[in-house]
Formats: C-alpha cells, sequence, structure tokens
C-alpha cells in the first residue's frame, strides 16, 4: 500500500472552502474566534527591522497566548489544507508536510473539520473528522488527537512539537496512512474451540488479530477489502508493530486462522487485567507450548507479548537454575543472606534491608533475597547468565516464531555492577509476561517448548529450541524451591487456594522515574504456567499475584 499522510491548511483574513466543506469549528477554553479568521505564528516570515543589537532570544515557560496562537495557526493551515503554512508552525517543517501532504494525497481525507479542545499547559486536545473517499466509496472518519507546542531553541518561537501522532494517534514516527486495497487480506481467527475471536469480545486482540492478519492473510484464502490504514515504517517495524486498519470502506473476504486461545482463559484474563490499571498477563499449556489467553490492560499495545521490562526478581527463578548448576547453591544448604553486598563498586541490599542468619538457600528463594544471588558474582563469568537463558530456557536469541509478533526477551553480557544486578532480574534483562511464562512452563516440562498462538503446521515453520536441559538434580530442586515459594515465601498469599503441583515467584522491579516498582508473579499449576506484570503496582504478590492465582484456577 502507498503512504499515508496529513494536509495542513490556515487562514488569513476569512475562511476558504477548499474541495468541498472545509469549515473551522470554533471552540475551546482560550479559541475563541480564531479558527475562523487565524492569522498568528504561522504567518511569521521570520524577518524583523534592521537593528545594531541582536534581538533577544524569548526562553521560560509558554504563556497561555503562545499556545492558543501557535495551536491555531497549525490547526487553521491544516484544515484549509494549506500545507507549507501548517509545516511552517511545526518545529519539523520538511516532515510535516510529508504527511500532511499524504493525509490528501495517500490517506484520501476530504472535508476535515478540526474542533480545538481545552488547553492543558502546553498540550492541546482537539477532534478530527472528515470523509475517506476511494473511487466510489465513501466513509466519515473521527477521532481525537493532540498536540504539544513548545519553544525553539534558536530563536524562542513557540511551535508545535511534531510527531506523526499529532496527525493520528496511532502512527509512530514513520509511519503512513494509506487507503485504498489491502495489500493483505482480512482473516477470520478462530479460538481452539472455533469460536471467533473479535476486538469487540475480547478488548486485549486488538494487536493480535492485526498480526495474524499481517502473517497468515496471504495464505489463509481471503480476499483484500478497501481500507484505510496505518503502514509501519523502519522504526515501528524494528518494534514488532503491525500494520493496522483504521477505517474499512468495503469488506473483503476473510481466509481463517485457528489459534490455541481457549476462550473461557481468554474471558477470564480479559476480566481480571481490567481490574488492575497497566497490567498484562499470559497463560500457556507447559507440556506444549500452547498459548491459551493473553491480555493487556492497556489494548493498544500487546505488553504482554511484546513488551521489554525488566523483571526483577522473577528472574531468580532462571539463576537459581544457573546457581544449582555450577555447584554455588543448593536448596537445604546454609546459604549467605546479608543486609548488604558490594560487587562492582555497587551497594546492593535487600528490601527494607532484611537478612537471614544461618539460612539455607531455599529460605533466600522464598524470601527473595537480592544478596544471597549477587554474593555468587564474583564466582560468575559475564556471560553464564545469558547462555543460561539462552541455552537452558529458550530466550533472548530473537528466534520465537509463535504465530504473532514477539520480544523473545534479552539477557545482554554485562559486566560489574551490571551483571550483578543482571541476576535479581535489574541491570540490562528485559522480559515481558509471555517470556516469564515460559520459564515457569520450562520448570514444569523440564524443558523449553516454545511458545505458540498458531499450531507450525499451519505454515510448517520451525518453532526455537533449547540446546540443553537442566540436569534432574537441578531440576527437582528448582520444583522444590518454587514449591516452597508458593506455600511459605512471597507467593503464599497469592497462592492461596490454589491446590496441586505448583509453584510460583514474585518479583519487584525497580525502574528509574517510577515512584512504585513494577510487580511481577510467575507460576504454575498443573501443566498451566502463567504470569503477569502491573507496572507501577508495587510488589508483584499484592498486584500481579492474584491475576496469574487466579487464572490458574480457571484453568483447572
Amino acid at each position: 500500500m502507498g503512504n499515508r499522510r496529513r494536509v495542513a491548511e490556515r487562514r488569513k483574513t476569512r475562511p476558504a472552502v477548499i474541495g468541498g466543506v472545509i469549515a473551522v469549528v470554533v471552540g475551546g477554553a482560550g479559541f475563541g474566534a480564531y479558527a475562523l479568521y487565524g492569522g498568528g505564528a504561522a504567518a511569521d516570515d521570520g524577518s524583523r527591522a534592521a537593528s545594531d543589537q541582536k534581538p533577544k532570544v524569548k526562553t521560560g515557560p509558554l504563556s497561555a497566548t503562545e499556545v492558543t496562537t501557535t495551536a491555531r495557526a497549525f490547526l487553521t493551515a491544516w484544515q484549509s489544507g494549506k500545507v507549507p503554512q501548517a509545516a511552517a508552525a511545526t518545529d519539523e517543517a520538511a516532515a510535516a508536510t510529508a504527511l500532511l501532504t499524504g493525509y490528501t494525497k495517500d490517506a484520501r481525507v476530504k472535508d476535515v473539520t478540526l474542533t480545538p479542545g481545552k488547553p492543558t499547559g502546553d498540550k492541546v486536545p482537539f477532534s478530527v473528522k472528515g470523509t475517506v473517499a476511494y473511487k466510489n466509496t465513501e466513509k466519515p472518519l473521527a477521532y481525537e488527537s493532540r498536540l504539544t507546542v513548545v519553544r525553539r531553541t534558536s530563536d524562542g518561537k513557540p511551535l508545535v512539537d511534531w510527531h506523526s501522532a499529532v496527525v493520528h494517534p496511532d502512527l509512530k514516527d514513520g509511519d503512513k496512512l494509506v487507503t485504498g486495497e489491502a495489500g493483505t487480506p482480512p482473516v477470520k481467527a478462530l479460538d481452539r474451540d472455533g469460536g471467533e475471536l473479535t476486538k469487540q469480545k475480547y478488548a486485549s486482540l486488538g494487536p493480535v488479530l492485526d498480526g495474524l492478519r499481517e502473517k497468515y492473510g496471504k495464505e489463509a484464502g481471503g480476499k483484500a477489502g478497501i481500507e484505510l490504514r496505518v503502514v509501519r515504517g523502519k522504526s515501528a517495524k524494528s518494534d514488532d508493530l503491525s500494520d493496522k486498519t483504521l477505517l474499512e470502506l468495503s469488506q473483503g473476504t476473510p481466509g481463517t486462522v485457528k489459534t490455541t486461545l481457549d476462550p473461557a482463559l481468554q474471558t477470564a484474563a480479559e476480566k481480571q487485567v481490567a481490574k488492575k490499571a497497566k497490567s498484562s498477563v499470559a497463560v500457556m499449556r507447559a507440556s506444549t507450548g500452547e498459548i491459551l489467553a493473553a491480555a493487556n490492560a492497556s489494548p493498544g499495545f500487546n505488553t504482554a507479548f511484546q513488551g521489554s521490562l525488566a523483571p526483577g526478581s522473577t528472574m531468580k527463578v532462571i539463576t537459581a537454575s544457573l546457581l544449582l548448576d555450577k555447584g554455588l547453591a543448593s536448596a537445604d544448604k546454609k546459604h549467605p543472606c546479608p543486609k548488604y553486598f558490594t560487587y562492582g563498586h555497587w551497594k546492593f541490599q535487600n528490601d527494607k534491608k532484611f537478612e537471614i542468619k544461618d539460612g539455607t538457600f531455599k529460605a533466600s528463594f522464598a524470601r527473595s533475597c537480592n544478596t544471597a544471588f549477587i554474593s555468587q558474582a564474583p564466582k560468575l563469568k559475564d556471560d553464564d547468565l545469558t547462555q543460561q537463558a539462552q541455552q537452558v530456557f529458550g530466550l533472548g536469541m530473537n528466534n520465537w516464531a509463535i504465530g504473532v509478533p514477539t520480544f523473545d526477551g534479552a539477557v545482554p553480557v554485562q559486566s560489574a555492577a551490571q551483571m550483578g544486578a543482571s541476576l535479581i532480574g535489574q541491570g540490562g534483562v528485559r522480559m515481558n509476561p509471555l517470556n516469564m511464562a515460559s520459564v515457569s512452563a520450562t520448570v514444569k516440562a523440564g524443558t523449553f517448548h516454545q511458545p505458540y498462538l498458531v499450531s507450525p503446521d499451519v505454515d510448517g515453520r520451525k518453532l526455537a529450541k533449547a540446546s540443553r536441559t537442566m540436569p534432574a538434580g537441578t531440576l527437582s530442586q528448582l520444583r522444590e524451591l518454587m514449591s516452597y515459594t508458593a506455600s511459605y515465601g512471597t507467593a503464599a498469599e497469592a497462592m492461596s487456594g490454589v491446590s496441586g503441583d505448583v509453584g510460583a515467584k514474585t518479583g519487584s522491579a525497580e525502574v528509574d522515574g517510577q515512584k512504585k516498582p513494577n510487580g511481577w508473579f510467575t507460576a504454575y499449576r498443573g501443566d498451566l504456567a502463567a504470569a503477569g506484570v502491573v507496572q507501577q503496582g508495587g510488589h508483584g504478590g499484592e498486584t500481579a499475584g492474584p491475576i496469574v492465582a487466579a487464572l490458574l484456577k480457571a484453568g483447572s
């Protein structure tokens, strides 16, 4: 498909009619009648009267007048179709010109009406209404967006801070808006029982359904329709974001793709994340790798599959397996857990500076003692943890093929303090709920099974493999550690009432700029494995724990 961009406009003395009815709507506190009779910042050509003195550059916070005047210039010009004037009101005129031109040419949006809302500081919300027209087909388009006004450093002039999201909130920088025959036919996604999966029924599945269409649309036997779509640029593609349909002008004929999702568990997962803001969860079958559910409180991005977050102490499952493998720890043997341990010139400590005197490694794992793990750092090579994650748990090699885009975890080789931090899930380590559900699944199954959403039999793709399995002694002790933690450790409260063969680990990951850490929880029950995160939630046992535990119960 082609490119999509926005068209910009502005008026000086009286409203203009271009390509249909285009009327600037007057509205929003502080905007007054400017929308009909604007001039202001976008008309400024930057010329100045000759002077022997160098003009002063205005600095400091923007005034309300500067914000509204700048927004007025940009919105009026965009609405009127005057791309050069609208682009001149931004701090990246070339990029703005390209996208705004494409808004009419490629996205085929006409009769645009922009209605500003009430400014908040330097931010101005606005609504967009227009018509998307392709050949003999038209459909109305309506959405909300916003812009931010900034002061240019060189001369202090207030300008719109340009990002593609100003044109449409689903755009990332480098993306395009295009209307035409969809490059990929639609798909009808089914759950494991044959029921249809829709965004209306399962709010979290929007990104998943987009990914299924991109992967299987052409080979599933469907026929493309006419759509307004976001076509991803290089930066968004590097983040594994799929193209996205914004408006369907005429329906195509969908092909059919069957997934492994369990309708009852998916429904339960949606309900659980709805109770906690910024929460995400994934559930899978340990013995096969089948993904049974995935849900996100913020459905616009699939954090469950594509999130890249420090996993905190849930990473200790992998680290514990490494220490057990190397004989640096044993479940029932004495193991140090001091208040502090310094490594790489960094002083590490435990939550609330606790210590365990004469305790076992099992006690340290169950209570999540940081220093019990970091104290072993001097005996490890810089790449030991990386190799353990890749070779035993199948993580961090960017080779999962589940059927839709994923982030497969990252455990980079680090040294000194950063290596020590990695042992407790900080430093450069990054995971998401699917990664950590897979960690618990590997412990339960005894070997890594790559998670998958669509059976490899559908398209003959090869699933990722781990190059080795844990020795029997390591595996049995690791299961003992997780079982003990679920019954008597930091996971006990959340796992109360979850019966059977269970194991769990909690985690809290500190993030710069956050008052509260991200709360993590990973666990298994029988053949089910699940993990969740609540961003800025606090301790994992109190936040993500109840979500995961509820799904393990629901899957019984």
